[in-house]
């Protein structure tokens, strides 16, 4: 077999191919990421082959990304890559499903960079209306979905109930607008690839969700497509490991949203002011007290709000900024005291701690006014101001 370098390839990364890249530019690279799948690879690849060959009406590639295999998978696709015209291989010395898909995609010149498990569980005529909306330009990310309405699932109880599971989970911690972020069935276009896989931290399960999150966060649209998939009995995937990772990755995407950490900088003002009130009231009175802690866990939350939720470094607009930040400040002090004086107008004598409360809910109430002030007004246009993505399914069976 001759062995050549058919692309350039990150450190770490060796790649094989029985011929050198094509002349022109590739419409789609179809990636096959395995790990220990000597059982199934040649069957799947020569299936797919036979399929890419006979169906798709386009320019086309099969690359093989193994990542880390102990066992003959590296043998049986460098195999493959010498007796088929189409395939390469890309073999990474460490384990990562996402690793392996960066590394592969990184490196291609295909106009879409697409792939799919290696059980190939998902029926393959699926494939043409994955890509075209891709090649025409009209979405930049396309999936396909065991969920949508028009799909056909085979699978256990036990794996129906996890994915319904954890999708409903993305809907309400990521508010996730489309259906089905697992499907092994994906692809991207190439222009808005960089960008996305910048945004993805993820290696290895997760990384299918983070990239449809960071696409739908920049307003990409997501084409879905209804699938029918039959479950693979032979899945090597650690069920309970692989949930883990996933509850942590959406923590950590939750986390990184601005609305997460505006809550997070507003519950921690909120108790710097009700201490600073505690302990200024009793010398200079509830008003007084309240518009000093005020004032002070004010310039403090706008900036750590102009650096942590809206991404704003550097001297410039601090000083405009810091000026409408007073203006909400103001705002929000007429809020607080509003509520202080209708208590007092209720109890004269009321108790402090009742005070603090009444105040500490004003405040709450200030705090959702603080954030559409900064996002509408005061860091308009900043970093923290995402598109809104859309999410668009195609029923395949004509419904």
């Amino acid at each position: 077999m001759e062995t050549v370098t058919a692309d350039p390839a990150p450190d770490g990364v060796s790649a094989w191919g029985a011929q050198p890249a094509p002349p022109r530019q590739l419409d789609v690279e179809i990636v096959i990421p395995v790990y220990n799948e000597e059982r199934a690879l040649a069957r799947s690849i020569y299936r797919l082959d036979r399929f890419l060959e006979s169906s798709l009406p386009l320019s086309w590639r099969i690359t093989i990304a193994d990542n880390a295999s102990t066992d003959i998978t590296p043998e049986i696709a460098r195999t493959l890559a010498a007796e088929l015209d189409h395939v390469r291989v890309l073999r990474l010395e460490q384990k990562g499903r996402g690793r392996a898909l960066r590394a592969a995609w990184s490196v291609s010149r295909a106009r879409v960079v697409a792939y799919m498990d290696v059980d190939l569980s998902t029926d393959l005529h699926a494939l043409l209306p994955l890509l075209a909306p891709l090649l025409s330009g009209h979405s930049e990310v396309a999936i396909g979905s065991r969920l949508a309405r028009g799909s056909r699932v085979t699978r256990g109880p036990k794996r129906e109930c996890i994915s319904r599971t954890y999708n409903g989970l993305l809907h309400v911690a990521l508010r996730a607008r489309f259906t089905d972020a697992q499907c092994g069935f994906k692809a991207v276009r190439a222009d808005v690839l960089p960008e996305l896989l910048a945004a993805v931290r993820d290696q290895a399960w997760f990384f299918d969700t983070e990239l449809l999150i960071a696409a739908q966060r920049r307003g990409m649209r997501i084409h879905e497509v209804p699938v029918d998939w039959v479950d693979d009995p032979d899945s090597r995937v650690d069920i309970f490991a692989t949930a883990v990772a996933d509850l942590r990755g959406i923590a950590r995407l939750a986390i990184a949203t601005p609305v997460a950490r505006f809550a997070a900088i507003g519950v921690v003002s909120t108790l710097a002011y009700a201490l600073l009130f505690l302990l200024f009231a009793g010398a200079l009175g509830s008003a007084a007290a309240s518009a000093l802690a005020l004032a002070l866990t004010a310039v403090g939350n706008t900036a750590a709000n102009r650096r942590l939720t809206f991404g704003i470094r550097g001297p410039e607009g601090l000083a405009r900024q810091h000026l409408a930040g007073f203006f909400v400040f103001v705002l929000a002090l007429a809020l607080t005291n509003g509520a202080l004086a209708v208590l007092h107008g209720l109890d004269a004598r009321a108790p402090r701690l009742l005070e603090v409360a009444v105040l500490v809910l004003a405040t709450l109430a200030a705090t959702v006014t603080r954030y559409v002030a900064l996002s509408s007004w005061v860091f308009r246009g900043r970093p923290g101001g995402a598109r809104r993505g859309t999410v668009l399914s195609l029923d395949t069976q004509g419904n």
